[in-house]
């Protein structure tokens, strides 16, 4: 990641963003632990930094993530964007490894096509997905299909998916105390972002990638 042009080092830029993703904080917050740390950054500056970083490191997260597994457990869930319900689609390997997400302004099949679109880009076909009843879900699967001349199997087992829901809390957990997102790009930055830390926290990274971010971050090595 190149942080060139600016007044602080990486490793400050780094340890800010990761604060703000990795925990339950408003911006003035880490304003305040970076000021207990001994780094005067003011929490506008912070915003900046997230808005422009997390892009950065999702791109290095797609080049240097583990290979998931082929079978996959598909859902979305709900995030209000400026009073507004948008929906967060994302998939999980049946280890709960994270294969992808994407934030859309709707629930149809258009937008279930285009995270399988992303989703199998970024890693592979998968042998089967796992959804609930969602009928945009089910057509979006038969329409890759039939456009790729693929078979991926659809498979709808409700027990299945508790995986997929269960790893949604991480996400929700880290946005429910915020005062929520203004603008729809900048939820899509910020929960590309806590996706980011989310998969690092999986031991999703290759190992000198992750240990790297970790030490960016170690308090011990700060005081």
């Amino acid at each position: 990641m190149n942080t060139k042009g600016h007044c602080y080092p990486k490793s400050i830029i780094l340890q800010a963003v990761y604060f703000k993703l990795r925990f339950t904080l408003s911006y003035r917050d880490v304003e305040e632990i970076m000021k207990m740390r001994g780094v005067s950054v003011d929490h506008a500056t912070i915003q900046r930094w997230v808005y422009k970083f997390t892009p950065l490191l999702e791109s290095e997260m797609k080049k240097r993530k583990v290979r998931v597994g082929a079978s996959w457990r598909l859902d979305e869930t709900y995030i209000k964007v400026k009073g507004i319900w948008c929906y967060l689609y994302r998939a999980v390997d049946k280890l709960g490894n994270t294969v992808d997400f994407l934030l859309t302004r709707k629930r149809q099949r258009m937008s279930a096509q285009s995270f399988l679109i992303k989703a199998i880009s970024n890693n592979y076909k998968p042998r089967v997905i796992n959804i609930d009843k969602s009928g945009s879900n089910t057509a979006a699967i038969k329409v890759y299909n039939k456009r790729s001349f693929s078979k991926v199997k659809i498979r709808q087992c409700k027990y299945l998916n508790n995986i997929v829901e269960q790893d949604h809390r991480f996400i929700k957990w880290r946005i429910q105390n915020g005062l929520g997102f203004k603008s729809f790009e900048s939820a899509r930055r910020t929960l590309s972002g806590i996706e980011v830390v989310h998969m690092l926290r999986k031991n999703q990274m290759i190992d000198m990638v992750q240990l790297c971010l970790n030490h960016s971050v170690n308090w011990r090595a700060n005081f």
